[in-house]
């Protein structure tokens, strides 16, 4: 009965440590590109830096942060979100950029 009950414990203390590997794995993917993003709306400007799995999630979450911070209101914040940032960065490691041909 002893046996029994340590090969349990040695099975779920290795899902454990898979599951929490899996975890952390994806968490890594899900920031690999980090891009700042410039957007100009109202006569007013603000740069945001936001990290996706891909170029498209991570300029749209900064463009969402900028327009949150820019625009007064949801009507306003969605015409925000429909014009193009004034500026792309892809950011590449600690505080080193390069701009993005848009």
């Amino acid at each position: 009965m002893a046996n029994k009950s340590k090969q349990l414990a040695w099975i779920i203390g290795l899902g454990a440590a898979i599951f929490i590997a899996i975890l952390v794995y994806s968490s890594f993917q899900a920031t690999r590109d980090e891009y700042e993003v410039c957007m100009a709306f109202n006569g007013n400007s603000h740069c945001a830096s936001a990290s996706g799995t891909n170029y498209e999630d991570a300029v749209r979450s900064a463009q969402q942060i900028d327009c949150e911070l820019l625009a007064n209101g949801r009507d306003q914040n969605m015409a925000c979100l429909g014009r193009q940032p004034t500026s792309i960065r892809h950011v590449t490691g600690r505080g080193s950029q390069q701009p993005v041909a848009q």
